[in-house]
């Protein structure tokens, strides 16, 4: 009975497949799609070392080791097998928790790109050395080789694979290392330059203060490595040398190998971790190619396919399992019920619970996530039957319920509560955060925390950021106030209503109420520049009735340096004579000083105090000249005074006598100078020191780069936080809000090292793992502690890494020990010294005193106090290396610990028994340790506190207030809810006797250490509010470390990205997962109008002997054949891809075309990994518009250029792995700015920036820069006028950057202007240049013709421009002939869409896009015109004219719309509504033809304009329907257009046939009445079309017949010169017989553009 069930339905089948008027075999095609990486494929082995160096050092190492010792590799012989013997080796060097991420990372080749940047650098290392240099060969008319043809292998010379780079000279064998050995321990390391070493490189654990660098190229698996890598490690051991692996298989050397070191290495390496969509295209106009398909796609028949899903009721797999013998008739039959069902729109009443039932659906089945990705993968197919299914109202109710908590339709996904920017998220990234998560989670088991707990540490927040720290200045005696709005009369008429402040107002308005809300205290050097400066801005915010209350506190950067200089040794200020000698001009902010403060005191008047200011302000500011770093001078202050005698005394006669008398008074006297010593003390010991002059906004800082503007920004912001105290009642009218605000969260010192620094530029160090180990450093550490608490637990543990030969490190540990002293409750205090004991021959008595007795673990209260007093003993921290010196100081040091109640005997025999060979020991120990684990080179002075990183440089050395300060900002931000749930810990495995106030110490500074090394997100959303009992997926398992919590909405392109990536996790990693779905309520269309596929690795992707595939790929299966799909790409953010094999258009994919073949196949290939970043001004925060950015290799300096944007001061250059530097441009960008760092703003400051990529994420770099001394109100984009354009333009051309740039630009990707001679057109005069964009075979042949068209009607140089993206193989493959034929040149440029401007989802969209909003960043900067032509447009006159024209100094210019053809009046839009309100009288343009000026287009920041209207128009769905045609019409009156005359641009639809005889241009535009095809328009508009057509046509066939199988590159010139060949014997033919080399049909079939 089941038999004869089963063949009815196959025969129903047939019957089926056959009345549908279809081939039966036919209905089911596929679509393979893959991504390759640019370069050639790199070694598994050595992969497998980097992934296992990403997460520590010693692992690559071990790693190595192991692999040299074992000899099991040698038993290998297939891919297959070397990748078991690889992940089991990696994996029990990882442990379990990271063992399935490294199988992961290693099958999606995580580490490939790191190979990458070594070939790179064993590439610059033969060419340094090397003493010939190969000279390639640079054939005219081809590319200049591929500046972007990265990651190829080092050649082998003469068959060595391993050479050792030491900087000066490489060596290849045992013998020549041995004997630059011998010859370095016997000469200096400053003799031979050393080779650069890089963060990333591997070091050999101990050799870090080697004095000689040797670095070892070469590959694991190849005799000559291990050789050589013995010779290094045992020469490391002794110190001789820093020994370096830079892992690289170098070419030639595959046969010397192990099999392991070859598996992966050579050939493609297809990449995963990217999403394809196949989305159904709306075929409103007609826009395909009537070529016949190219039968020519030979890529492998494929059929992958998961039969065990339910379609349309039927399991297949169980089918087939039951009945064999009819697996074609049933696959047929599956065939046509999946083609059958595809819809792109539905019935209202079938959509209205769509979201409900797709929910229902997932979550009974018993595999629901892949069900998911099945469904919103293959949504046209599978719609039909979700809209049948019947709704379980329970389902829908919690569904809606939660939908009162979040809106519907809203995506979100956290691991471990980290919630996840979910549009930008990609796999390369998610793996990065799981790892951090994981690895943490390995840490903290180390530190003996019982596996249920780990989950609550990695569930802990990450700390805001929000929210400056406020410090406590309050000071009735340093804080001079100048005004009062609740007591002065001159507010009066201000409310005192605080609900002003929630009432609201128009942008920029402020609110007046008479309460003193807002404190902005000026802290200032009156005799300075920036002093003055900050003067003008508080008085002209006073005089203009801003509702502030104005204070300053007043300092003398001279008596400031003394203190910094002496401490806080105010009586060594005074003894050096400060403000004595009334010459001196030194003193004279001093002198300011006590005379505001005589004016306040004597008078009696705070306004008149201001007015003493204000008049030195305008005293010297009326004498400067223009020359703002002219400082403040004596005859300033006594016009000062004059004015306060003035507005006294109400005369004017005698006042500069008294003037003068006063001062002189002054300077005998001592008048108010203990107060004005006092003030500039006051002002260091907020820490203010290097921060002046400085704002305090109720507290908070704002430094002296913001000082002058920052008030007005300072008021708003602190604006919600009042707001929020009026509204909940915690501020009233009574509330002092200085009071309050600073007893609530005032700190009394700031340090910007602490409390300012960007969390992105902060230094942390995990201290788990070295304390797991037992590092012999950490065990014997002993930690100081405030006198009587040793056994208190100490959540804080600050490192002090010093160097005691050195005063500052002598000074740091008396600041620490004095923090201690004072009663640190929180912390505790190490010392570790960091110097290099090769260099002193015997440590001081100093170090060996503190070194025992730090360490020593008997009477530990006494110690603290023994220090302090200890390095106030000059002859203790002064000691000469004398031995009767020594004796006599220690018997000092003797006498000190017995009257401290140390015991002297037992110190005395301490430091006898150390040795001074032991002593060292310990000392290169320790600095081995620091360097090791926190980067320090030897000498370098750091606080470490629980791992983060301070360095202590001059002038930013802590004092005892700093180490107070990180104990509460640390604690506060990151260490006290480690604590507290520490404190909750149930621990096992540990003796009662061994849960020591010091193991929770150490336990809490290791665990706060390695959650602060991890980069988390510090947003969360509390997903347990949502309900999940009925409507989610919800697996909890405990003990699994990673938990992921989302909110899907399944119909969403969200979910369709979500969806894999949470079946990856499940399968990998095996979390513990919590789904909502949260669906639309209420459709109005199909959600999801496309097909998607997620690419990722298959666990087993070997072929059937063992050896790898060519890697993961994405298969669409049985599409359907007759619809028209055009094929989008889902990438990485940094990842720039374009198409290389592609025998099909990609645009318009109809499958039914392919005849009898069942697959389709697609290539892409990763050109670049864009590098982008933000850029600003130091001192302003502001973007340095028009900035030039270079970035280029040690090979090729100048290889890609940008211009800074306006818009967040965005930058974006296109990269690949490798070492790169990033540079401002010579010329104006480097005249007026420097980088930020070292001799920042001077002629010395930095210019480069050295930039590393060495994976698939793209991370954005952040640029300060600082404008030069001299030049700070210049600006790099100004506005030229009309009359000097000539002549500054010609100055322009000789900049030394345009120069190169020029000559870039001139390389174009095409022939060089033919002569006469070749019987060609001559073209001289200014290279015209055009831009266009075409997508798709159609319209790639209109572009071919339009090139025509243009070339045919002009005698000047022509350059063409395309946008790379999306241009199919075989257009870059015909283009580089055609250039040769026709004689133009071209270049292909592409742009990366940045990830902060609105995106577009249509590719026609992002298309029109391209058109208009990257103009200014899209060209090379020595392009100065431009002229857009539409591909399908045919030009009929000399575009010489149009870009010669005059633009009347706009930046675009355009032709307005016909307005001629009345039957169109109904679809001319502008001329009603929004838009005639809008225009106000200018033409509405059409968008087809234009100029670009840019130029003038850079220098007015046109593009940054367009950006912004398109980032707030474009997420209205209803705004920019012809996105690259609204723009600039809407922009125009803050971008102005020149009007073009009408002429140069016709089009039927809009203009007629009256006009088409003056047309320069014609459009094809589209027909919204008619909707006529594009092709038909063409043949039967432009009279020249169809031969034009036919030219582009037979040229192609030429190019074709030639190289049948066409290039994904530009062909070399050889085969140009062989079509140029075939062409001439063709026309040669043609003549002697009259015959035509094949018809004119066949060349039409051969070729498909």
């Amino acid at each position: 009975m089941g038999s004869l069930w089963l063949y009815s339905v196959a025969v129903v089948g047939l019957l089926l497949c056959t009345s549908s008027g279809a081939h039966a075999l036919g209905l089911a095609k596929s679509v393979n799609v893959s991504v390759r990486a640019k370069w050639e494929g790199t070694s598994l082995l050595l992969e497998a070392g980097e992934l296992l160096a990403k997460e520590r050092n010693d692992l690559y190492w071990r790693f190595l080791e192991q692999w040299l010792e074992s000899d099991e590799s040698a038993k290998i012989h297939t891919d297959k097998e070397c990748v078991q013997h690889i992940e089991e080796r990696g994996s029990s060097i990882l442990g379990a928790p990271l063992s399935p991420l490294f199988r992961l990372s290693l099958s999606l080749r995580s580490a490939s790109p790191r190979l990458v940047l070594y070939r790179q650098l064993a590439s610059e290392s033969l060419a340094v050395y090397n003493s010939v240099k190969k000279v390639e060969e640079k054939i005219p008319n081809e590319v200049v080789s591929d500046r972007w043809s990265i990651g190829k292998p080092p050649t082998a010379s003469e068959g060595r694979c391993c050479w050792i780079d030491t900087g000066s000279e490489i060596f290849y064998d045992e013998s020549e290392v041995f004997n630059w050995l011998q010859f370095s321990t016997e000469s200096s390391v400053e003799e031979k330059p050393q080779p650069e070493v890089f963060e990333f490189d591997h070091i050999y654990p101990g050799s870090e203060y080697g004095d000689f660098t040797a670095i070892l190229y070469g590959a694991l698996g190849t005799p000559c490595f291990a050789r050589l890598h013995s010779l290094l490690a045992d020469a490391s051991k002794h110190g001789f040398v820093k020994y370096i692996v830079r892992p690289v298989l170098s070419s030639g050397c595959e046969k010397d190998a192990e099999v392991c070191t070859r598996s992966g290495h050579g050939g493609p390496v297809n990449l995963g971790g990217y999403g394809i969509e196949l989305a159904l295209k709306n075929m409103e106009y007609k826009a395909i190619d009537d070529s016949e398909v190219k039968k020519g796609d030979n890529g492998e028949e494929t059929r992958t396919e998961d039969l065990s899903q339910d379609v349309r009721g039927f399991i297949f797999s169980k089918l087939l399992d039951r009945k064999p013998e009819l697996t074609g008739e049933l696959l047929t039959f599956r065939d046509h019920l999946l083609s059958s069902g595809v819809a792109d729109s539905m019935n209202v009443w079938e959509l209205k619970d769509l979201g409900y039932q797709t929910t229902q659906r997932i979550i009974k089945a018993s595999e629901p996530l892949k069900l998911m990705q099945e469904i919103n993968q293959n949504f046209p197919n599978l719609v039909s039957s979700l809209s049948r299914m019947q709704i379980n109202d329970t389902i829908k109710e919690e569904i809606m319920s939660n939908q009162r908590l979040l809106p519907a339709g809203k995506n979100l996904m956290a691991i471990n509560g980290a919630i996840l920017n979910i549009e930008t998220i990609d796999l390369f990234s998610l793996i990065e955060l799981v790892q951090g998560e994981l690895s943490l989670a390995s840490n903290i088991l180390s530190l003996k925390i019982p596996e249920k707990f780990i989950r609550k540490f990695l569930l802990l927040p990450e700390a805001s950021e929000q929210g400056a720290m406020r410090l406590d200045y309050r000071s009735d005696k340093h804080v001079h106030y100048l005004n009062n709005i609740e007591e002065d009369s001159r507010y009066k008429r201000w409310r005192s209503n605080l609900n002003e402040l929630l009432m609201p107002v128009f942008p920029g308005q402020m609110r007046y109420v008479r309460k003193n809300l807002y404190h902005a205290v000026y802290v200032i050097d009156p005799a300075t520049p920036k002093g003055m400066m900050a003067v003008e801005a508080f008085t002209m915010l006073y005089e203009n009735n801003y509702p502030m209350r104005f204070g300053v506190i007043l300092l003398s950067g001279n008596v400031l340096e003394k203190i910094v200089a002496n401490g806080e040794d105010i009586i060594s200020v005074e003894s050096d004579g400060v403000s004595k000698d009334k010459n001196s001009e030194t003193d004279l902010s001093l002198l300011i000083i006590r005379l505001f403060l005589f004016v306040k005191e004597e008078y009696g008047d705070k306004e008149l105090a201001l007015k003493f200011l204000s008049n030195l302000h305008a005293a010297w500011a009326g004498n400067f000249d223009g020359d703002e770093d002219v400082p403040v001078q004596r005859s300033h202050v006594v016009e000062a005074i004059m004015g306060i005698l003035r507005h006294d005394q109400k005369a004017s006669e005698g006042l500069k006598e008294q003037a003068t008398a006063i001062l002189d008074r002054f300077d005998s006297g001592s008048d108010y100078r203990e107060v004005a010593l006092d003030s500039t003390l006051f002002v260091y010991k907020l820490g203010l020191s290097n921060v002046y002059p400085a704002l305090l906004m109720n507290g908070q800082v704002y430094g002296s780069s913001q000082v002058v503007h920052a008030a007005a920004q300072a008021m708003n912001e602190e604006l919600p936080r009042l707001q929020e105290g009026v509204y909940y009642g915690a501020i009233n009218l009574r509330t002092d809000i200085l009071e309050k605000f600073l007893s609530e969260e005032g700190q009394p010192r700031y340090n910007p090292q602490i409390v300012a620094v960007p969390k992105e530029d902060r230094k942390y160090v995990g201290l788990a793992y070295p304390i797991a180990q037992k590092d012999p450093v950490l065990t014997r550490l002993q930690y100081l502690h405030h006198p009587g608490t040793e056994d208190n637990v100490k959540p804080v543990t600050h490192w002090l890494a010093l160097d005691l030969n050195k005063k500052s490190g002598v000074r740091l540990l008396q600041q620490a020990l004095q923090y201690l002293s004072d009663g640190s409750k929180k912390g505790r205090v190490g010392i570790l010294h960091n110097l290099k004991a090769s260099n002193i021959l015997e440590p001081s008595l100093l170090i060996r005193v503190v070194m025992v007795v730090a360490n020593t673990p008997s009477r530990r209260a006494k110690v603290v106090p023994f220090l302090q007093k200890l390095l106030t003993i000059k002859e203790v921290t002064d000691v000469l290396p004398d031995a009767q010196t020594e004796a006599e100081t220690m018997k000092v040091v003797l006498t000190l610990a017995e009257e401290m109640g140390l015991k002297a005997s037992s110190l005395e025999k301490a430091i006898s028994s150390a040795s001074a060979h032991s002593v060292l020991e310990k000392i290169e120990e320790e600095a081995r340790f620091l360097s090791r684990l926190c980067g320090l080179k030897a000498g370098v002075e750091a606080v470490i506190t629980n791992g983060r990183v301070f360095i202590q440089e001059h002038g930013n050395y802590f004092v005892k207030e700093d180490f107070s300060l990180l104990d509460n900002v640390e604690y506060e931000k990151r260490v006290k809810q480690v604590e507290e749930l520490v404190d909750k810990v149930e621990w096992k495995d540990i003796e009662s006797d061994d849960l020591t106030s010091e193991f929770l110490s150490t336990a809490i500074m290791g665990v706060s250490s390695a959650m602060s090394a991890r980069t988390k997100s510090s947003e969360s959303v509390r997903f347990e509010l949502l309900k999940a009992e009925h409507s989610a997926i919800v697996n909890h398992i405990e003990e699994s470390p990673i938990h992921v919590d989302a909110v899907i909405d399944p119909l969403s392109a969200i979910g369709q990205k979500l969806s894999p990536i949470l079946v990856l996790l499940q399968e990998w990693m095996k979390p513990s997962m919590r789904i909502c779905f949260n669906p639309m309520s209420s459709l109005a269309d199909l959600p999801l109008k496309n097909f998607y596929r997620f690419v990722l690795p298959a666990k087993d992707s070997y072929t059937t002997d063992g050896n790898l595939t060519t890697g993961p790929y994405a298969l669409f299966s049985n599409m359907p054949p007759s619809r028209t799909l055009t094929m989008n790409l889902d990438v990485p953010e940094p990842w720039l891809v374009e198409p290389v094999i592609a025998v099909h258009d990609l645009d318009n994919i109809v499958l039914e075309k392919l005849g009898d073949i069942r697959t389709m196949h697609a290539v892409y290939e990763l050109e670049a990994l864009v590098l982008t970043g933000h850029c600003f001004e130091k001192e302003s925060k502001e973007p340095p518009r028009g900035l030039q950015l270079l970035l280029g290799t040690k090979e090729q300096p100048h290889m890609v250029d940008t211009i800074v944007m306006a818009n967040l001061g965005y930058w974006q250059l296109k990269a690949a792995p490798g070492v790169w530097t990033l540079e401002l441009a010579p010329g104006r960008s480097t005249e007026i700015y420097t980088l930020g760092g070292k001799n920042e703003g001077t002629d010395e400051g930095p210019t480069s920036k050295r930039i590393i990529i060495s994976d698939f994420r793209g991370l954005p770099v952040r640029l300060e820069v600082v404008k030069k001394k001299g030049m700070e109100n210049e600006k790099i984009l100004d506005v030229e006028r009309d009359e000097d354009k000539k002549s500054k333009r010609k100055k322009f051309e000789k900049n030394k950057f345009m120069k190169w740039a020029s000559s870039w630009v001139g390389v174009g990707k095409g022939a060089k202007r033919i002569g006469s001679d070749g019987g060609k057109v001559i073209r001289e005069g200014e290279t015209i240049n055009i831009f266009s964009v075409a997508s798709g075979h159609l319209y790639e042949r209109f572009l071919k013709i339009m090139m025509l068209s243009v070339m045919k009607n002009t005698n000047r140089p022509v350059k063409f421009w395309f946008i790379k993206n999306y241009l199919s193989p075989q257009f870059k493959g015909v283009i580089p002939h055609m250039a040769r034929e026709y004689g133009f040149e071209y270049d292909l440029v592409t742009y990366k869409w940045p990830s902060w401007l609105h995106k577009q989802t249509e590719k026609q969209r992002i298309i029109w896009a391209y058109k208009i909003l990257f103009l200014d960043v899209l060209f090379p900067l020595s392009l100065k015109k431009v002229i857009f032509v539409d591909a399908d447009q045919i030009v009929r006159a000399d575009m010489a004219e149009l870009y010669d024209m005059d633009m009347d100094g706009k930046p675009l210019a355009y032709t307005p719309f016909c307005d001629n053809n009345k039957e169109m009046d109904g679809f001319r839009f502008w001329n009603q509504g929004f838009w005639k309100d809008h225009l106000r009288g200018k033409p509405y343009h059409i968008s087809a033809l234009y100029v670009v000026d840019l130029v003038k287009f850079r220098q007015s920041a046109a593009g940054d304009n367009l950006r912004v209207f398109y980032e707030s128009l474009s997420k209205d769905p209803n705004s920019l329907s012809n996105l690259d045609q609204d723009l600039p019409n809407y922009a125009q009156h803050q971008v102005p257009i020149f009007s073009l005359p009408q002429q140069w641009l016709w089009c039927e639809s809009w203009c007629g046939n009256a006009t088409k005889s003056q047309a320069k241009t014609i459009d094809l535009c589209n027909n919204p009445m008619t909707k006529e095809p594009k092709l038909e328009g063409a043949r039967r508009i432009v009279a020249e079309w169809p031969q034009l057509d036919q030219e582009a046509r037979d040229f192609t066939a030429r190019v074709q017949q030639v190289a049948p199988e066409m290039e994904p590159q530009p062909l070399s010139s050889v085969h140009v010169e062989e079509v140029l060949k075939f062409e001439e014997q063709d026309v040669a033919r043609t003549k002697k017989d009259g015959s035509v080399s094949g018809s004119s049909v066949d060349k039409e079939s051969a070729a498909e553009l």
